[in-house]
């Protein structure tokens, strides 16, 4: 079956991307016990682009499916875990990128660059880090990973943030506010 991704998310309610989470069928990484371990030779730069031995993955549906598998332990290491091994992979910023943003219904969705679309809340809480000069704002999206929003992406929150806050730039989504100020 044809992957077919999601559509605009502005133009989406809040049922309507719900039901595009509850959707996305992922694997039951958790449950899996896998005895052997390794390197993957994977690694995504912080542009959000894949790379195995150096090369770049150029079909988004493999980087897609790779994005299912993906853990980050305490200590901060990524892994690609199967049922039958747990690799290791490196993540030079974040897992994903978050891509697009909007506030429906009262509460802020993000599209990632693997097209999964993630709402903020409890569970997917923004996290600021960085500085005056380089500010990053990041998403938890599961297991662990984050997805750090992109410069459109930033500015959109940015501009909601204003708009429902003022000089505040508080946001909330899902009865959680996140302060976008450091």
């Amino acid at each position: 079956m044809p992957y077919e991704p999601p559509p605009y998310l502005a133009e989406l309610t809040l049922a309507q991307i719900a039901e595009q989470v509850a959707q996305r069928k992922l694997p039951p990484v958790e449950g899996w016990a896998p005895q052997k371990s390794g390197d993957s030779q994977m690694r995504i730069a912080a542009n959000g682009t894949w790379y195995h031995e150096g090369d770049p993955i150029r079909r988004p549906a493999m980087v897609r499916a790779f994005s299912g598998l993906l853990t980050r332990d305490e200590s901060g290491q990524h892994w690609l875990v199967t049922p039958f091994e747990k690799l290791t992979i490196e993540v030079e910023d974040a897992a994903f990128i978050a891509v697009d943003c909007t506030r429906t219904e009262g509460d802020l969705a993000f599209r990632l660059n693997t097209d999964d679309l993630v709402i903020a809340g409890p569970d997917h809480a923004l996290r600021v880090a960085g500085d005056p000069d380089t500010p990053a704002i990041y998403l938890h999206v599961r297991r662990g990973c984050e997805a750090r929003l992109n410069r459109s992406t930033y500015t959109q929150l940015a501009e909601i943030a204003l708009e429902t806050g003022g000089d505040d730039w508080i946001v909330s989504s899902q009865g959680a506010l996140f302060s976008l100020r450091g």
